[in-house]
C-alpha cells in the first residue's frame, strides 16, 4: 500500500495550528490543512505492512484495536497516493458516515496502531482522512436515497453521532426515519459539547441537509420522556432506537460543592458553542470566564475543551487539576502497541497557556457571600491517598466539573420503559442484536457502551442500524 519505499523516504509531516496569539482571539477552526502534495506523499508512507492493525483488528485479550468503525485505511491511503481521490472517498464513506467529523475530533487510535509507530512516526491518518473528507464534501454531498420504500417507521432519540449513523443507515435501507432531538438543533455533542474551534457546525448542518434528503425527519425541542411520552414513539412505531448517550456528569460531592460558580463542564460549553450559533440562550445564567481565574477538575478531552473555551472568554488564568498521576511522556512500544498508550497527552487548548497539576485531589470549597473563593487541595501517592504536608490552596472565580459521565439519564425515557441496566448503569443491550429489555427498543452510542469516543458512537449507530433493519426485515444488506 501507498509507495513500498515511502516510509523509507519520506519523514511524517502532519498538520500545523495557527499561531496561539491569533487564534484565541476566535472560535473559528485553526488547523493549516496541508497541500495536495503534501497529503500525497504522506499517504505514500503506508508500508505493506502483514497486519494492517490500523484498521481495526482485536488483540490477544480480545479487546479491539485501530480504528473502531474499520475504515480500510491501507487501501484509500494507497489511493490518495495515486491521486484517486473520488475512490478514495467512497472507499472512505462505505465504514464512516462523517469522516470529516472523526478528522477533526477523533484521538485517532489507527495511528497508535500504526506499524511505522513503534518507531513513533506513525503514518499522518487522520489528517489524510480530513482531507479525502474535505475533498468530497466540496465537490458537493449528494444524498444517497434508497431505489425504494420498506413502509416501516422507525423512530432514534437523540441526534449525536450514534444516532445519527442510525438514522441515515436506516434511511439508506428504505425505511420511513424520524430523528428525534431535545436540543433546536442536531448533532448532539458534535454541536454543543465540542468547541468550534475544535469543529465548526457547518460540518453538522451540511450532514442533516443530506439526511434530509435521504429521507430523515428531524423533530427539534422534543424532549422524548419529558415532553414527549417515549411510550407512544413505541405504540407509533415499528422499531425504536435509543441514542442519548451518557449524560450524567460525575460530580464532585464535598464541602461547599453548592457555593455559586461551581458548574459542571456539559453546563459551560454548549452555551459558548450557542452563542456562536446564535441560537438564544433564553433566561438561563450566563456562566463565563471573562475576567476570572479558572480552574478547571478533569484532565481529559472535556477539560481541554473548557481551557480553550476559557481562554477565549478572556480568563485572568486557567489551571486544569487531574487526579490521576502524571503519565510518562512516552510509553514502552514494546509493551503496548498496537494498544491505545497511557502517555503525556498535550492539546491544543494545553498549549494556549494553562497550567497543568497532576495527582491533586480537591477537598473542599470555600467562599464569600455564596460565591467560590478559594479551593483546598493535597497531592495524592499512586493508592489515592493523600500525602501529609502537601495542602495547599488556590483562589478560583470559576470552578468546571469535567471529571467525566457517569451514565446515562434514568429519569424520564429508561425509568418510563424500565429498562434493564448493567452494572454500570447503563442500558443493557448485547452487540448483536443491540435489543434492550424492552419490545422492539434498541439502543446504541453512550447510551449502551458508556461514555466513549465519536468514531466508537458511529459505529455503534451503523451496527444497531444494521440490527434494527436484520429485526424488521429479516434480512438485510447494511454492514456491520
Amino acid at each position: 500500500m501507498g509507495k513500498i519505499t515511502g516510509f523509507l523516504e519520506i519523514e511524517r509531516e502532519d498538520r500545523d495550528y495557527a499561531p496561539v496569539e491569533e487564534r484565541i482571539k476566535n472560535y473559528r477552526e485553526f488547523v493549516i490543512a496541508p497541500p495536495e502534495d503534501n497529503v500525497r506523499k504522506q499517504a505514500a508512507r503506508c508500508m505493506d505492512c502483514g497486519v494492517p492493525y490500523c484498521h481495526g483488528t482485536v488483540n490477544i485479550a480480545g479487546a479491539p484495536t485501530g480504528c473502531p468503525v474499520n475504515n480500510q485505511i491501507p487501501d484509500w491511503n494507497d489511493l490518495v497516493y495515486r491521486g484517486n481521490w473520488d475512490e478514495a472517498a467512497r472507499n472512505l464513506h462505505s465504514t464512516n458516515n462523517f469522516p470529516e467529523v472523526t478528522g477533526r475530533i477523533c484521538p485517532a487510535p489507527c495511528e497508535a496502531s500504526c506499524t511505522l509507530n513503534i518507531d513513533d512516526n506513525p503514518v499522518t491518518i487522520k489528517s489524510i482522512e480530513c482531507a479525502i473528507a474535505d475533498r468530497a464534501i466540496a465537490q458537493g454531498l449528494k444524498p444517497d436515497a434508497p431505489a425504494k420504500k420498506t413502509g416501516r417507521k422507525v423512530a432514534v432519540v437523540g441526534s449525536g453521532p450514534a444516532g445519527m449513523a442510525c438514522a441515515q443507515q436506516l434511511a439508506r435501507a428504505g425505511h420511513d426515519v424520524h430523528l428525534y432531538e431535545r436540543w433546536a438543533k442536531a448533532g448532539g455533542l458534535m454541536r454543543y459539547g465540542i468547541p468550534d474551534f475544535k469543529m465548526e457546525k457547518v460540518h453538522v448542518d451540511r450532514r442533516v441537509a443530506q439526511m434530509e434528503a435521504e429521507g430523515v425527519t428531524f423533530h427539534y425541542n422534543a424532549h422524548v420522556g419529558v415532553t414527549l411520552p417515549v411510550e407512544q414513539l413505541v405504540k407509533d412505531y415499528d422499531a425504536v432506537a435509543l441514542t442519548g448517550g451518557a449524560e450524567k456528569p460525575r460530580d464532585l460531592p464535598i464541602p461547599g460543592r453548592d457555593l455559586k460558580g461551581i458548574h459542571f463542564a456539559m453546563d459551560f460549553l454548549p452555551q459558548q458553542n450557542r452563542r456562536v450559533g446564535g441560537e438564544p440562550l433564553g433566561d438561563i445564567e450566563p456562566i463565563l470566564a471573562t475576567g476570572k481565574k479558572v480552574v478547571v477538575i478533569g484532565g481529559g478531552d472535556t477539560g481541554s475543551d473548557c481551557i480553550g473555551t476559557s481562554i477565549r472568554q478572556g480568563a485572568v488564568s486557567v489551571t486544569n487539576f487531574e487526579i490521576m498521576p502524571q503519565p510518562p511522556e512516552h510509553e514502552n512500544k514494546m509493551m503496548t502497541w498496537p494498544d491505545w498508550p497511557l502517555k503525556l497527552r498535550i492539546s491544543s487548548s494545553h498549549e494556549e497557556g494553562a497550567t497543568r497539576e497532576f495527582a491533586v485531589l480537591t477537598q473542599k470549597f470555600t467562599g464569600e457571600n455564596g460565591q467560590v473563593k478559594t479551593l483546598h487541595c493535597v497531592h495524592v501517592d499512586a493508592q489515592m491517598k493523600p500525602v501529609p504536608g502537601s495542602e495547599f490552596e488556590i483562589e478560583a472565580d470559576l470552578v468546571l466539573l469535567a471529571m467525566g459521565f457517569v451514565h446515562p439519564v434514568h429519569e424520564g425515557m429508561v425509568k418510563s420503559l424500565s429498562l434493564a441496566l448493567d452494572q454500570r448503569g447503563n442500558v443493557k443491550a448485547d452487540t448483536n442484536a443491540y435489543a434492550t429489555s424492552a419490545d422492539k427498543v434498541f439502543a446504541a452510542g453512550d447510551m449502551r457502551r458508556g461514555q466513549s469516543l465519536v468514531v466508537w458512537a458511529i459505529r455503534e449507530g451503523r451496527q444497531c442500524a444494521h440490527a434494527i433493519d436484520k429485526f424488521l426485515m429479516g434480512t438485510t444488506t447494511l454492514p456491520r
